[in-house]
């Protein structure tokens, strides 16, 4: 079965985003090429939705988002019938879980130490 793809609005901004800041700091080719990347990437849920990890396996929360590692990048997505939705997309740098989930993965060890 062939899902169809669909990107959610906050996804597309952040994708344009990404692409401009790789542009000037890297090149119109460089962004063109991660860019290009992401989103075959992201196509390749048409045939196989399950390529994601499944986050209520993961990080032991109720919940129907799988996510997606590609170039640097985290999306999630969800299955809506025959439809995958790319709902968000985060930097590797970003707290996801935190910004998503309010689930915290720093310890109050590491807030001491750097003085956060």
């Amino acid at each position: 079965m062939k899902y169809k793809l669909e990107y959610s609005q906050i996804v597309r901004r952040k994708l344009k985003v990404l692409k401009s800041y790789l542009s000037e700091r890297y090149g119109e080719e460089f962004a063109k090429s991660v860019i290009k990347k992401i989103t075959d990437r992201t196509r390749e849920l048409q045939d196989n939705p399950e390529i994601g990890e499944d986050l209520s396996l993961k990080f032991e929360i109720e919940t129907d988002f799988r996510v997606l590692f590609v170039k640097h990048n985290y999306l999630f997505y969800y299955k809506d019938g025959n439809t995958i939705i790319v709902a968000e997309m985060f930097g590797e740098k970003e707290d996801f879980m935190y910004k998503l989930f309010g689930i915290s993965g720093r310890t109050q060890e590491s807030i001491d130490y750097w003085g956060e």
